[in-house]
């Protein structure tokens, strides 16, 4: 079944809307995209002028997903689309064609494609759609089990200070998965990515039981790993507010930092999408800038 809606002055058709796309949970394509209308306001902000890939689930969190980077061939014309390069694509591509979701219509376009994660870079394209310097620096802490996210409370606490001493103000937020996230505002000192692992190297110099700044998986367990590399400018996080493909419909969610100074389960910090939007009426945009 099609529905004909009109989002804004743009007319989209919606469809399966009652295609269920977390079975655990039954949380359909109708509350996904009500969920990301909803958050919105909040999430746009930080997708505005990024380059997007999506992470798209046509038959739910269960069924075979795929990472998209350039627009669909039927992606309608008021969506905005920038060329950029494609450095070692795996599709030997020479260029993508990217969406920016800059508005509430593109932003449900997605949505009714089953696109249930959005991920974007570090930088932002300017208004002649060319690639502006990175704007952030992001810290994705994940945790070896049998470390969790309270250990990753207890390194992503360390490394405020540490950004702090640098004069950089650190926010988090949960990666909805099993770990999280700290970004600051960056001014461009030096390299993004070799200015993260020079930290991330300097954390584990002096917590070797807690951190580990390699990516390799033996040397992982019951340790923090800072991935620095996501400052990679060829690389995306996904964005805060949102949803991750996980058994429940869990979100990248902003968090106050008493919430992470007092985390002492794992539970404490998971967020579904009802949460989320309770959370920002309450709080408004705990992530953002100002």
């Amino acid at each position: 079944m099609k529905v004909p809606v009109r989002v804004d002055g743009r007319d989209l058709t919606l469809s399966n809307l009652d295609k269920v796309l977390y079975p655990e949970y039954g949380f359909t394509k109708a509350e996904v995209i009500d969920y990301y209308s909803r958050v919105a306001p909040v999430l746009l902000p930080h997708l505005q002028g990024r380059p997007l890939t999506v992470k798209r689930y046509p038959n739910g969190v269960t069924g075979q997903s795929f990472f998209e980077k350039n627009a669909p061939d039927h992606t309608p014309s008021w969506v905005r689309q920038v060329t950029l390069p494609a450095p070692g694509s795996t599709k030997n591509r020479e260029t993508i064609d990217f969406a920016v979701v800059d508005d509430l219509p593109t932003l449900v376009y997605y949505a009714n494609l089953a696109a249930l994660e959005l991920h974007v870079p570090q930088w932002r394209v300017g208004e002649d759609g060319e690639a502006l310097p990175p704007d952030t620096l992001v810290f994705d802490l994940d945790p070896g089990a049998p470390a969790t996210i309270v250990e990753c409370c207890e390194v992503a606490l360390m490394l405020r200070e540490v950004l702090k001493s640098e004069g950089l103000t650190a926010r988090p937020k949960t990666s909805g998965s099993k770990g999280m996230q700290l970004y600051a505002d960056w001014d461009c000192r030096e390299e993004p990515s070799a200015y993260a692992r020079r930290l991330a190297r300097l954390l584990e110099k002096e917590h070797p039981k807690q951190v580990v700044s390699v990516m390799t998986k033996a040397a992982r367990p019951g340790k923090v790993f800072i991935d620095w590399s996501q400052n990679n400018p060829a690389k995306t996080t996904v964005a805060p507010y949102s949803l991750r493909a996980r058994e429940q419909p869990t979100v990248s969610t902003p968090l106050l930092w008493k919430e992470v100074e007092s985390c002492e389960r794992p539970d404490e910090l998971v967020f579904t999408a009802p949460d989320v939007l309770a959370r920002v009426e309450k709080r408004g945009d705990l992530f953002s800038r100002a």
